[in-house]
């Protein structure tokens, strides 16, 4: 199951050069954000995959996607790829 986490929609004021405040919850959005991606691309590069493995079938499946959820979100916590500020950045782009 996924977790939604939702992005409180502010009204900036009408002025033509308005600031958009930093919200706390758009850069944990980017971060769960980069995590998944990098979760994917561990999933791709073949991490939790065992060519000589014990069979358990969809059961060890299930537990490699958490190893590897495990392991993405502690890339993101200790800095990461980077995607995670671009994706910031772009969610608190204004509008010109």
């Amino acid at each position: 199951m996924t977790d939604l986490l939702l992005i409180p929609q502010t009204k900036a004021p009408n002025r033509v050069h308005a600031r958009i405040t930093p919200s706390p919850t758009a850069r944990e959005a980017a971060e769960k954000l980069e995590a998944t991606f990098l979760a994917e691309m561990l999933k791709s590069a073949g991490l939790g995959t065992q060519s000589n493995s014990l069979n358990g079938g969809v059961g060890e499946d299930q537990f490699a996607s958490f190893h590897r959820q495990a392991l993405a979100d502690a890339l993101v916590q200790s800095g990461g790829i980077g995607l995670a500020e671009t994706f910031y950045n772009a969610m608190m782009e204004k509008e010109k």
